[in-house]
């Protein structure tokens, strides 16, 4: 969570409102000194005081001010996120109306249009960033248009929200074990202790009494054995392979990142199916691990991950069983 109390004046911007305002008050000035009309000159004066009291009305306005910006929970790469703000009026004495928010002088602002002395006004920006990574939020801008809208006026708090942007997800079908290589159990039909009947025989020496099949060993007289298919293995290896060296161009860059989201799209979509999930690259192994931690755990890696120098040999995964999804140069050029 970011705070913010002090603010630094921003440039004054005039409105249409304001430019034909300020024609009108260079005409009736004119027309005033050719004259001499005591009355022009009155309207003249009233027309000056006018942008006076517009101008420290504004300014008014913009003082006492508190803006706080809350993290969100997850951030991904070019998907809209909420940040929420909280604008905090510090004032003793006026209210503020009409008061503007936003992340930057050229987005799309919040307005609040009322804070009562010590009140809260609430709302929430609509951020997307490009690319994963750690990204900072650098300032809120607070602009006003009070009391007669001829000029824009705006004060930028600075604060320091730091976010860690998680890579870019995928459609879960786009990344599957199968399509990239796997090692080990799969789904097959062979003998285990899986739920799924495998096959009914004649019961062996040596066979666990615990798979007698009661039921048919009574209706043929024989004692008949169950056998029970092997189970799948419920764990993931992602083997992503950063040993890429130097990116020279925007196409391996864009390359490389696209591998990183299909190594993140393949973690969170097998964790939320109950798989637990290890990670090896180059510089880092994550170990078998499933639920909520590991998925940050993962995504936390991913988004930080970065070109390392190439090293000698494949990267295995800790568990010859599990199922494999392996990404970099070398799992490309053999697919």
């Amino acid at each position: 969570m970011a705070k913010s109390r002090h603010a630094a004046p921003e440039a004054i911007r005039i409105t249409k409102v304001g430019s034909w305002y300020v024609l009108f008050t260079v005409l009736v000035a004119i027309a005033a000194t050719n004259t001499g009309n005591n009355a022009l000159y009155m309207v003249w004066a009233v027309m000056l005081a006018v942008l006076v009291v517009s101008g420290v009305v504004s300014r008014q306005n913009l003082r006492s001010l508190e803006v706080e910006l809350a993290p969100p929970g997850e951030v991904f790469a070019n998907q809209p996120t909420g940040v929420a703000f909280t604008l905090r009026n510090r004032g003793r004495f006026w209210p503020r109306w009409f008061l503007l928010v936003s992340l930057a002088r050229t987005s799309r602002p919040w307005l609040v249009p009322h804070l009562p002395v010590a009140g809260v006004g609430k709302g929430e920006f609509e951020v997307s960033f490009p690319r994963r990574g750690l990204e900072t939020l650098k300032a809120v801008h607070v602009s006003t248009l009070f009391p007669f809208g001829l000029f824009k006026k705006g004060a930028r708090y600075p604060l320091e929200l730091e976010l860690l942007v998680f890579p870019e997800l995928f459609p879960a079908s786009s990344v599957e074990p199968e399509a990239t290589g796997e090692n080990g159990q799969q789904s097959r039909r062979e003998r285990g202790r899986g739920p799924d009947l495998h096959l009914l025989r004649d019961f062996q020496p040596g066979d666990d009494p615990r798979g007698i099949h009661w039921k048919q060993t009574a209706r043929t007289g024989q004692t008949i054995f169950l056998e029970r298919e092997a189970e799948d293995s419920r764990r993931l290896s992602i083997l992503f392979d950063n040993g890429v060296g130097a990116l020279r161009d925007e196409a391996e860059i864009a390359r490389f990142e696209h591998l990183v989201s299909e190594a993140a799209t393949a973690a969170v979509y097998h964790l939320s199916r109950g798989w637990e999930v290890e990670l090896v690259s180059r510089d880092r192994r994550l170990p078998f691990a499933a639920g909520a931690r590991q998925r940050w755990a993962v995504l936390e890696a991913l988004a930080l991950i970065a070109p390392a120098a190439p090293g000698p040999g494949a990267l295995l995964p800790a568990d010859s069983s599990a199922r494999v999804v392996a990404l970099g140069p070398q799992a490309r050029e053999a697919a």
